[in-house]
C-alpha cells in the first residue's frame, strides 16, 4: 500500500455523534465521506440532520442520518440497534456530540454540572460501551475523541474582558477527562486491534465579539482561529492506515496556542 493510500477509507463504516453540528461535527462527516467512509450521522436535530445527509448524498457520498441523544441511554441503544443492524460493523467511532454548558463558576449551579456530566461524560462512556466491544470482536477499530485545547491548558479570563462570553467550568472538566479516558482506552484495547486517540481543536471561529477575536488572532502562533477545514486532515489521519501505530495521543489542532 502506497502512503497516499493508507489514508483512504474506502469500505470503512463511521459514526460520528454530533456529526450534523456546524462545529466540528459538520466537517468531521464530511472528510470521512471525501476519504471515501460510509458515515453514519447522528445529531439530535434530526431534521438539520438530514439536510446536511442530503447534502452530502448530492455530492455522490454515502452518508446516513440518525437521530441520537446522548443523555438518553434508550438513544444509544437504538442507535446502536440501528447501526449493526444495517451495517454490521463499525470500524470509526468519533465522539464529537456536546451537551450545551452555561455559566461561569459563580452562576453554574450543581444541576447544571450534573447535567453536563450526565451528557458529556456518561455519554461517552455509554457510546463507548455500545460500540468497543465489537471492535474487539472484529480485531480493529479507531476511537477519536474531541476534546479542546482547554482540556490541556486553562481557559485565559482576559481574553473574554468586555464580551458577556461565558467561561464554564463543566467544559474543561468534561474535556480534560476525556483525553484521559482516551488514554485508557488505548491501552485497554490496544491488544484487540483497537486505537483510541484524542483531538484537541483549538478556538473555532463563530461571529465572536471583536475584543475576543483580536486578543485571540494577537495570541495565536498561526495569527487566526480554527475552521472547519483546518479539522479535516487530522481526522483523517487518525481514522485511517496512515496512523496505524498511532494511539493514545492526544493532538493538538490549535495553531500553536498551546506552544506558548
Amino acid at each position: 500500500m502506497g502512503v497516499l493510500e493508507s489514508f483512504s477509507l474506502k469500505g470503512r463504516i463511521a459514526v460520528v455523534t454530533g456529526g450534523a453540528g456546524p462545529q466540528f461535527g459538520s466537517s468531521i462527516s464530511e472528510a470521512l465521506a471525501e476519504a471515501g467512509a460510509t458515515v453514519v450521522v447522528a445529531s439530535r436535530d434530526f431534521e438539520n440532520n438530514r439536510r446536511f445527509v442530503a447534502e452530502l448524498n448530492d455530492r455522490g457520498f454515502d452518508a446516513h442520518p440518525e437521530e441520537l441523544d446522548i443523555t438518553s441511554p434508550k438513544s444509544i441503544d437504538t442507535l446502536k440497534h440501528r447501526v449493526m443492524k444495517c451495517f454490521g460493523c463499525v470500524d470509526i467511532l468519533i465522539n464529537s456530540a456536546v451537551v450545551g454548558r452555561s455559566g461561569n463558576f459563580d452562576e453554574q449551579t450543581p444541576d447544571a454540572w450534573a447535567a453536563s456530566a450526565q451528557g458529556n461524560m456518561v455519554g461517552l462512556f455509554a457510546l463507548c460501551k455500545a460500540f468497543v466491544p465489537g471492535m474487539a470482536e472484529q480485531g480493529s477499530g479507531s476511537i477519536i475523541n474531541i476534546s479542546s485545547i482547554y482540556g490541556v491548558v486553562a481557559n485565559d479570563p482576559g481574553l473574554y474582558e468586555g464580551t458577556e462570553m461565558k467561561q464554564p467550568p463543566d467544559y474543561a472538566f468534561v474535556k480534560g477527562g476525556m483525553i484521559n479516558f482516551t488514554r485508557y482506552l488505548a491501552t485497554y484495547y490496544g491488544k484487540m486491534g483497537i486505537r483510541a486517540n484524542c483531538v484537541c481543536p483549538g478556538g473555532y471561529t463563530n461571529n465572536q465579539p471583536s475584543p475576543f477575536l483580536q486578543r485571540y488572532e494577537q495570541r495565536v502562533p498561526l495569527g487566526r482561529m480554527l475552521t472547519n477545514e483546518d479539522l479535516k486532515g487530522a481526522i483523517i489521519f487518525l481514522a485511517s492506515d496512515a496512523s496505524r501505530y498511532v494511539t493514545g495521543a492526544t493532538l493538538m489542532v490549535d495553531g500553536g496556542w498551546t506552544a506558548l
